[in-house]
C-alpha cells in the first residue's frame, strides 16, 4: 500500500508550480527510461515543456558528449554516477549551476566545481545468497573476494556504469596497480558476468552465484513483491571501499540553447514531489531531508556510517578506469 500511494505522489496535481517557456529541451540520460519516463512525462504536464529522451548507458552518452562537444544537440544529461559527471566537467562540457540550486543540500550531494547536482544518493552493498554462504562465511572487505573460497561464486557487470564507478574510487583511493591486481583476480577467481545489477540479483536468486556487488536500490524491487525472495544484502567492514555512497546526478551542457528551460528541469528534479519519488519508488536517498523516509531503506546516518569518505568530484578519470578494465580483460 505504501509504494502504490507514494507512486501517486508524483502525479499529484498543484505538487509544482513552473513557468513554461516556448522551448523544447533535449536530455541525455543514462539513467533506465522506466525510472526517467515518469517524472519527465510530470515535468511536461507541470511546465508545458517537451522534453526529448536520448536513453543510453552512462559511460556511453558520457563518451558521445565528448565526442560531440559544442555541436551537441544536448540540454542536458542525467548520469547514474558522479564519476561520468566529473569527466565531462573536466572537458570543459558543462555549464556552471546557480548557487541557489546548492542550498540546504548536504555535501555529499554537491559537486565543488558547481557544475552538476545530485537528484539521488545509492549505497553499494554485498548481495549474497543466505541459503547458500553462511554469516560466518562473508568477505569482510571487497578485496576478500579474489580468494579462493569465492572461486565461481562471485559476479560482476563491467559495462555497468556504477561498477566503473566504484572502480574509480578503488583506483582514487588505492592506485591503479592495486585496483589491476584485485580486477586480475576477479578473472583469474573465474567471477561471472552479468549485465547490469538486476541480472546480478536475479543470478544469486537462481543458484547462478552467491555474492554480487549491487546498488542497494535493486533488491527491494524483488522483496516489495515477495518478502522471502531469496536474496539479501549487507554492507562490508565499516569504511570498506565495496560500501561507496554514490550519486546520480544532473548537469546542463554549456552548449545548450536553453539554459532558462535547463535549469527549470533541474530545480524540477529537486523538489519535494520529484524527490517522494525517487525514494518512495525507485528506493534510492533523497536529497532532501523533508521527505517521508521509504521503510526499504537503511537509514542514512547508518549508510553514512559504513561508507568510506570519497569526494565524488575526484571520481573524473572515467577514461582511465576503461582503459583498466580493458587491461584487466573485462572490456
Amino acid at each position: 500500500m505504501y509504494k502504490q500511494v507514494m507512486a501517486t505522489a508524483i502525479v499529484a496535481a498543484g505538487l509544482w508550480s513552473g513557468v513554461a517557456a516556448a522551448a523544447d529541451l533535449t536530455l541525455y540520460s543514462g539513467r533506465g527510461e522506466s525510472f526517467v519516463r515518469p517524472i519527465v512525462q510530470q515535468f511536461e504536464r507541470d511546465s508545458g515543456l517537451s522534453v526529448d529522451v536520448r536513453y543510453g548507458g552512462t559511460s556511453e552518452l558520457a563518451v558521445l558528449l565528448q565526442e560531440e562537444g559544442s555541436r551537441t544537440p544536448a540540454d542536458l544529461f542525467w548520469g547514474q554516477d558522479a564519476g561520468a559527471m566529473g569527466a565531462l566537467a573536466r572537458a570543459g562540457l558543462l555549464a556552471q549551476l546557480p548557487e541557489g540550486i546548492y542550498e540546504n543540500l548536504p555535501d555529499i550531494y554537491t559537486s565543488r566545481t558547481g557544475e552538476w547536482v545530485a537528484t539521488s544518493g545509492r549505497a553499494r552493498v554485498l548481495a549474497y545468497s543466505p541459503e547458500r554462504s553462511p554469516e560466518a562465511e562473508h568477505p569482510e572487505s571487497v578485496f576478500d573476494l579474489v580468494n579462493e573460497e569465492f572461486r565461481g561464486r562471485v559476479s560482476v557487470a563491467p559495462t555497468n556504469g556504477s561498477f566503473q564507478a566504484f572502480v574509480t574510487a578503488m583506483r582514487v583511493e588505492y592506485g591503479d596497480e592495486r585496483t589491476l591486481e584485485w580486477l586480475e583476480g576477479l578473472r583469474a577467481n573465474d567471477a561471472q558476468v552479468y549485465r547490469n545489477n538486476t541480472t546480478q540479483v536475479i543470478a544469486i536468486a537462481e543458484g547462478e552465484v552467491d555474492y554480487a556487488m549491487v546498488n542497494n536500490y535493486y533488491l527491494p524491487r524483488f522483496t516489495g513483491d515477495n518478502p522471502d525472495y531469496p536474496v539479501r544484502q549487507k554492507f562490508l567492514q565499516p569504511g570498506d571501499i565495496g560500501n561507496m555512497v554514490n550519486v546520480a546526478g544532473i548537469a546542463m551542457l554549456d552548449a545548450s540553447d536553453n539554459s532558462d528551460a535547463a535549469i527549470q528541469f533541474i530545480e524540477y528534479l529537486l523538489t519535494q514531489s520529484a524527490q517522494q519519488y525517487f525514494t518512495s519508488v525507485v528506493n534510492e536517498y533523497s536529497v532532501r531531508s523533508d521527505v517521508i523516509s521509504n521503510p526499504d531503506l537503511t537509514d542514512l546516518s547508518e549508510v553514512l556510517d559504513n561508507a568510506p569518505v570519497i569526494d565524488l568530484d575526484d571520481l573524473a578519470d572515467l577514461d582511465g578506469t576503461l582503459d583498466l578494465l580493458r587491461e584487466a580483460g573485462w572490456l
